[in-house]
């Protein structure tokens, strides 16, 4: 598999010109870089072709808006409503305002998911170090959030449960659900799209010129579908984390009622 790392020919353009610096750069750091002309891995250059497709790509849609909208601008109002009712239908009407993190985790990995069907490239999402990475980023995300929502130690205590007997039981359930949520978003996204290159390359080598098209729409479908499951997943978790208040507030709806109705 080594060999394989960096036949793509943008990756040895790439290595030729930034190969020896990104190695002098990361000796200072103390990591020392077998091959400094071959330091670069293929998914770190596409992982970078994606985000600079992107900042363009955000940066046209920010421009100013017209009255009659383009088709430009109604497609990008029609992605961002999408997103924006995801969010709000899984967390609820306060769900928009992390509408920019989750439309632009959903884009980066479905970019990621249909740059292996452009000739010379190839997914990085086809590696599990991007995926982990993007799983990771997401674990984080609904963490940090549901902290600033909820407080450091509000937030922590769900983990020990409703009772506090049970705590030693739950805090270890909790942890691992929670870890596996990473197992789960990075496997599941790596494992779809690995598995697809693999197919059209195979497909492609017996049979190059037609076979392959049904297998490469196919894989735009499988492309969609990965990223929208990424990004359900990742509201569900967001949901969960940032209103865990609404059961003690249900629970103490009853008695808020029952002194309405004394007054």
């Amino acid at each position: 598999m080594e060999g394989l790392e960096h036949t793509l020919g943008i990756v040895v353009l790439v290595n030729r010109l930034l190969g020896r610096p990104v190695a002098a750069l990361l000796a200072l750091f103390g990591i020392k870089v077998a091959d400094p002309a071959h330091c670069i891995p293929d998914y770190i250059v596409m992982v970078f072709i994606v985000a600079a497709a992107m900042i363009v790509l955000f940066t046209l849609a920010g421009k100013k808006r017209d009255l009659v909208p383009g088709k430009f601008q109604v497609v990008t109002e029609s992605v961002i409503r999408f997103f924006e009712g995801q969010i709000v239908e899984i967390v609820g009407p306060e769900g928009k305002k992390y509408t920019p993190v989750i439309g632009t985790v959903g884009l980066f990995i479905l970019f990621c998911n249909l740059l292996g069907l452009v000739p010379g490239l190839m997914s990085p999402t086809a590696k599990l170090n991007v995926t982990i990475g993007c799983a990771l980023s997401v674990f984080f995300y609904y963490h940090g959030q549901g902290i600033k929502a909820h407080g450091f130690f509000k937030y922590v205590k769900h983990f020990m449960g409703p009772i506090p007997a049970i705590a030693p039981l739950m805090v270890p359930i909790e942890l691992i659900s929670h870890f596996s949520r990473i197992v789960s978003l990075s496997i599941r996204l790596f494992s779809n799209i690995f598995a697809e290159e693999v197919l059209i390359v195979v497909i492609a080598s017996i049979i190059p010129l037609f076979l392959p098209l049904p297998f490469m729409a196919l894989s735009i479908f499988t492309a969609v579908l990965q990223a929208f499951v990424f990004v359900l997943l990742t509201c569900i978790y967001l949901a969960g984390a940032v209103e865990q208040e609404e059961e003690h507030a249900a629970a103490a709806s009853p008695e808020s009622s029952l002194k309405e109705a004394h007054a």
